[in-house]
């Protein structure tokens, strides 16, 4: 054995580590939106709605159970958007793209 031997760190700061050499750590931290996502628009809007994924550029896409929903939404994107982007991180949704679930 030659040289000083490095201390083991932990699995997550060495994903962290990989994920940012690799370019990928803003799109997995974009694509977190998606499993927090009933915590950030709350029980009533979750229970009828379903993120499906998140484009790069920041679009998100969100089935919707009844067309009444969907134009109630359309609605409220502002305000949701607001929710959504308060959490940290430099990756915003821009625009949501409600689809009718089938």
């Amino acid at each position: 054995m030659s040289g000083p031997r490095k201390r083991p760190q932990p699995v997550a700061d060495a994903i962290s580590s990989f994920l940012k050499g690799a370019g990928l750590a803003n799109r997995v931290e974009q694509a977190a939106i998606i499993p927090e996502w009933a915590t950030l628009v709350g029980p009533q809007i979750a229970q009828v709605t379903q993120p499906l994924s998140i484009t790069p550029d920041g679009v998100l896409f969100v089935a919707v159970t009844t067309h009444a929903w969907m134009n109630e939404l359309s609605m409220m994107e502002p305000d949701l958007l607001r929710a959504l982007n308060e959490r940290a991180g430099p990756s915003k949704v821009m625009r949501i793209h409600w689809r009718l679930m089938r």
